[in-house]
């Protein structure tokens, strides 16, 4: 029995060789969507798992403050591409320009200042999706989250698996990643801009939520931007929309479309949910370090 099953399995494999190597191994590189790579969707006939229940090291190193484009782009599956657009462009430092980086928000606009959030039911748990807002310097909270009632929370969102003590710049994996921020939005009444609203935080790697620097492009890198704008008396329309790939309950990553109304900022860009030296499984939450 044992020698039938080893040379069935032997066969097997001999047979999934052969398939792969005529369909052509141009398929195996950002496109492992098993729904539109063929290659991934026999490899899951084989294995009986999915690309998104068994997610391989992914070779990033945490001496690598700052992803590489490698690491970035392992979130553009065929789905992810498909919500960004045909115009995805690495920046050079972790994180895509989308469309040029022009948007088709407006905020020279009669309206008085905004913010919403939109959220979906996944895996039975509610994740945000969409956050809009229309900004202004009255909006802007300047007082730290202790003087506002809004500091340490134990609440945590969908997808939460936290690592400490990890070697690189970023000492743990993952942060309650808001879609608008305390900063540009914690002095708008009647919005709760804690870090406990599950409306609008959600599971966000360390990287992709601190950063801050020109050659090290975080949401914290544009935040800052916005927060200089509003600082200087313009008002900015601003959308942050969460990029999911399926029924997976970590998003792949945050597109963060911005425009004052003057005209002087504008920006459209992807920050992919991503840190060097950790591996993520995008359906399940969980985080490993790489070996």
């Amino acid at each position: 029995m044992v020698q039938m099953k080893s040379g069935k399995k032997a066969k097997s494999t001999l047979s999934l060789i052969a398939v792969l190597a005529s369909l052509g191994l141009g398929y195996l590189g950002v496109n492992t969507d098993s729904a539109s790579n063929p290659v991934q969707a026999i490899i899951s006939q084989v294995t009986g798992q999915t690309n998104n229940q068994s997610l391989t090291n992914n070779g990033s190193k945490a001496s690598e403050s700052t992803p590489t484009e490698s690491l970035a782009r392992s979130v553009l599956t065929p789905a992810v591409k498909k919500q960004l657009g045909t115009k995805i462009k690495f920046n050079g430092a972790g994180a895509f320009i989308i469309n040029d980086n022009k948007t088709s928000l407006e905020a020279d606009v009669a309206s008085l200042p905004y913010a919403t959030n939109q959220t979906k039911k996944v895996q039975g748990k509610t994740v945000p999706t969409v956050a809009n807002a229309l900004l202004s310097r009255a909006t802007r909270q300047y007082k730290n989250r202790e003087e506002t009632g809004n500091g340490s929370t134990s609440w945590k969102p969908a997808g939460w698996n936290q690592l400490y003590d990890l070697a690189g710049e970023y000492s743990h994996a993952v942060d309650r990643g808001h879609l608008l921020g305390y900063a540009i939005t914690g002095g708008l009444k009647g919005f709760d801009a804690s870090a406990s609203n599950p409306e609008n935080i959600a599971t966000q790697a360390a990287w992709a939520n601190q950063a801050d620097t020109a050659d090290s492009t975080g949401q914290n890198y544009y935040e800052t931007l916005i927060r200089r704008a509003l600082d200087n008396n313009k008002r900015v329309r601003y959308r942050v929309t969460l990029i999911y790939d399926g029924n997976n309950i970590l998003a792949s990553g945050s597109h963060l479309e911005a425009k004052s109304s003057d005209g002087s900022l504008e920006f459209n860009v992807f920050i992919p949910n991503v840190q060097s030296g950790l591996t993520f499984n995008y359906q399940t939450g969980q985080v490993s370090v790489n070996s």
